[in-house]
């Protein structure tokens, strides 16, 4: 005997609605039809399943045990069919920003490959724990430092170089490059760090280490206003590059050394995803991964055991 699964969604309308009427309205068919599929479907289990009355439809001894069944069978058929619907559509991949880092490393993949790729851009509105476990999206880029949740898996990607910006005022604009131990006792003005952030954090960090304030007071009107007031000002700086901010001629960037600070960007991806094109995008990613570099580079202590450094050259 061979089950009709339309058959079993239609029993599971009629049974959930209480009335052929409303149940038809539901699948989408004429009430004859769904009568003729209820009939046939008791005819192949060679029992009834339903009583009719004035007062509506309700199942029988049988149907209340095949119900159960039914569910199950109706679940798993819808499953099935999510999961090849999943394997067939683009990658969802969350970036955080499309001014960061990893939007590079997703569109060289999406250029080197056939694997279609759908952008999310969420900004930190959602954890990336939170929508890696909901299926919201495939992979995600941010900073972890940590445990990470149950069936979160992460690796490396990339580290993202932070330069300056300062007003053609200010006293190191000329300079091609700014020693770190310069910045101490600059301030760093940055609106809009939300102090539980993980850029807030690195920041704090960073502070910590080289004694550069980072000023996070005030509102966030826009990266527009922040050029402005830095553009104006002889003492301010902010730390971020062109493709972050909108240039003013009265604003110019300057690469930081000795050590330049990096931002450690990680790959996350469930345990559980089963996108065929999910692995592709982390081999690629930790094929061109290039080694945190003690020598000239800075990372946050907390950061550093996920970006073990590159050995020492032998002298």
């Amino acid at each position: 005997m061979e089950l009709d699964l339309g058959a079993v969604r239609t029993f599971l309308a009629v049974v959930d609605d209480g009335h052929f009427t409303e149940a038809a309205a539901r699948v989408g068919m004429s009430q004859q039809a769904v009568s003729k599929r209820i009939a046939r479907l008791e005819s192949d289990l060679g029992v009834p399943l339903l009583i009719r009355s004035r007062a509506g439809v309700k199942p029988t001894e049988d149907g209340a045990a095949f119900l159960p069944h039914a569910r199950a069978l109706i679940s798993l058929a819808d499953q099935a069919a999510a999961m090849l619907r999943a394997r067939r559509r683009p990658l969802r991949i969350d970036v955080l920003g499309r001014d960061a880092a990893p939007i590079d490393l997703v569109r060289a993949f999406y250029e080197d490959s056939d694997v279609d790729v759908d952008i999310v851009v969420s900004k930190g509105a959602v954890s990336p724990a939170t929508a890696l476990t909901d299926g919201s999206v495939d992979a995600a880029f941010g900073r972890t430092t940590g445990e990470v949740p149950p069936g979160i898996e992460r690796a490396p990607a990339c580290l993202e170089p932070i330069p300056i910006l300062v007003s053609r005022r200010h006293r190191l604009a000329r300079r091609r490059r700014v020693r770190m131990a310069e910045l101490s006792g600059l301030t760093a003005w940055m609106p809009g760090n939300a102090r539980d952030s993980e850029w807030a954090d690195y920041y704090r960090l960073l502070s910590a280490e080289f004694g550069v304030r980072i000023d996070s007071s005030g509102p966030f009107f826009g990266r527009d206003h922040i050029m402005e007031r830095v553009a104006a000002s002889p003492d301010l700086i902010t730390f971020g590059n062109k493709r972050q901010y909108p240039m003013s001629p009265g604003v110019v960037e300057i690469p930081v050394t000795d050590p330049m600070p990096v931002y450690p960007w990680s790959l996350m991806w469930h345990e559980a995803n089963r996108h065929p094109s999910l692995p592709l995008l982390i081999a690629y990613a930790k094929d061109r991964y290039r080694p945190f570099t003690t020598r000239s580079q800075w990372l946050p202590a907390p950061d550093r055991p996920l970006f073990p450094a590159d050995p020492e050259p032998a002298r």
